[in-house]
């Protein structure tokens, strides 16, 4: 499988500091503990020190979690590997419904890959999928879209319950019954019964956003040794509750360590990704089933109308560690005081993020891993494909937006004897404005940029006759608005990157568990690069 390889700076909303990071890192080295390649690896893996009985006991909580959530022989393998010593290549992502965005595959294969690269160059590494099911951002994960002709199928689930509840938490009842059927009705394609039998052992009622999310990613990387981790787990939490207590304990020392961070990152001309002030706290508090932020107050901590003394809540921390949940930067030195990480696989604003949660890890945990871009692609289908040829288009004409993509439709749509008149007419309108430039040169020197001005003046004109005829044979035609929609809906639904907004499931139903092979070959470690590839 080929692919036209994009670098990711790029890429639509690609960020300065993330552009940076790939493309000439010693600038951002300041930010961040390693480089992002091997060498940045092999840093990291010096730096671990990891208590046995941790990894014995992280270990065993992870082998029950991944028993039941269907792993096979090749994770409990990984997970002895875990126990006696290797390192981990970690990823992670919210759990979408069925699923969510087709990036979280991708990260998983970015993950997957490079622990199998860093064991062949001699680090014994294991890849671990983190769950996200702490987070409380329903609407972030409620929902997904199915590819169609056309469009894009979108699927929501609301169920009822307590805001700002984990989405770990929240069990689909009946309301998803409907909605499941109705997405394994939408699969279609040579695997699609597969897909579909994927969808009905891990989207049931009695499951959860977190639970459903797991079983089905484990079917998807069955026989890959994926590992995953669902933070919720009370001996998680009480394994990580001394990196806690400390977040709470040194809770304004971090605040104005973060703060400085976000001032040297912004007079270097960067972003800070996550606004922090002086009184900013990295911690969570669950209060009546809810997370809810905590604060400093009165010489003591609030959390919604729960108001404490610090004694009080950091007693509550080492007696319910499981009532406490780290912020989004405080989360991935939660992550690394539970596992031996070396590289964290990350997307663009999780990269960003780590340019201030850098400061946590150093003043929490003392070592942290080296980061790297995950692998991004954007899959043609052939009947795109053909249309991207009959109009002569980039994937950059789609990423560009409508307007252009549209523009150079119009250009496009003429028929070939008309099109050839016009190609011919602008050549002449050049070749007889470069003829007229040695005379004036000639005559008056000045008059050079009343030519360069009338030649630009005239070509826009001609090209924009050459659009009105395109859009009047288009419209005579009526099939360039069908095709135009057809492009955006498969390579830019929703004003975004396909990887962004569309579920990899149906892709599956059509291609094959093969496309997560096909896919992996094509995965260049460290570089970020965005694969278009023709199916």
């Amino acid at each position: 499988m080929e692919c036209h390889r994009i670098p990711a700076g790029d890429l639509p909303g690609a960020t300065l500091l993330y552009t940076t990071f790939l493309n000439n890192f010693s600038r951002v080295s300041g930010f961040y503990s390693h480089p992002p390649n091997w060498t940045g690896i092999q840093q990291a893996a010096a730096e671990i020190r990891m208590d046995d009985s941790m990894r014995r006991g992280v270990a065993e909580v992870l082998r029950a979690q991944n028993r039941a959530l269907g792993g096979d022989e090749r994770t409990d393998h990984n997970l002895d590997r875990l126990r006696d010593g290797a390192v981990a290549v970690v990823t992670g992502q919210q759990v979408g419904l069925f699923g969510g965005p087709a990036y979280c595959v991708y990260k998983a294969l970015t993950a997957i890959r490079a622990a199998r690269e860093l064991t062949a160059k001699g680090t014994n590494a294991v890849p671990v999928f983190w769950l996200a099911t702490e987070d409380h951002d329903l609407a972030e994960v409620n929902h997904n879209y199915f590819s169609k002709r056309g469009g894009a199928e979108r699927f929501d689930l609301a169920p009822e319950g307590i805001p700002d509840r984990r989405v770990g938490e929240i069990q689909f009842g009946d309301a998803l019954r409907e909605l499941s059927t109705r997405a394994a009705q939408m699969l279609e394609g040579p695997s699609s019964e597969e897909v579909q039998r994927w969808l009905a052992e891990s989207y049931t009622p009695q499951e959860t956003f977190g639970s459903a999310f797991g079983k089905l990613m484990t079917r998807i990387f069955a026989g890959q040794g994926l590992i995953f981790l669902d933070p919720l787990s009370p001996d998680l939490h009480r394994f990580s509750a001394p990196t806690m207590l400390r977040a709470i304990r040194e809770h304004k020392i971090l605040a104005q360590e973060l703060v400085a961070r976000s001032a040297a990152l912004e007079h270097a001309g960067y972003h800070a990704q996550v606004k922090v002030t002086e009184y900013s706290m990295l911690v969570f508090r669950i209060v009546d089933g809810q997370r809810l932020a905590l604060r400093p107050s009165d010489g003591g901590f609030v959390a919604g109308k729960k108001q404490e003394s610090e004694e009080a809540t950091l007693r509550a921390l080492e007696l319910h560690p499981e009532e406490f949940s780290p912020s989004a930067l405080l989360r991935p030195v939660i992550q690394d005081t539970l596992l031996p990480t070396v590289a964290y696989v990350g997307g663009a604003a999780e990269i960003v993020y780590q340019a201030q949660t850098s400061v946590v890890y150093q003043r929490l945990l003392g070592r942290a891993p080296a980061i790297l871009p995950r692998a991004g692609f954007t899959l043609v289908p052939a009947h795109v494909a053909n249309l991207l040829k009959k109009y002569n288009l980039q994937i950059e004409d789609v990423f560009a937006g409508r307007h252009r993509l549209h523009a150079k439709m119009e250009s496009e749509a003429l028929p070939r004897a008309l099109t050839a008149r016009f190609e011919q007419g602008e050549k002449s309108i050049k070749d007889m404005l470069d003829g007229l430039r040695e005379p004036l040169t000639k005559l008056d020197q000045t008059l050079i940029g009343a030519l360069d001005t009338a030649s630009e003046k005239m070509l826009y004109q001609f090209n924009g006759l050459r659009s009105k005829a395109g859009r009047a044979e288009g419209f005579r035609s009526g099939v360039l608005n069908t095709h135009e929609n057809e492009i955006a809906a498969a390579l830019l639904p929703n004003n975004a990157l396909q990887e962004r907004s569309l579920s990899l499931l149906p892709f599956l139903a059509n291609e094959g568990r093969e496309l997560l092979d096909r896919l992996d070959r094509l995965i260049k470690i460290g570089t970020g690069e965005h694969c278009v590839v023709d199916l």
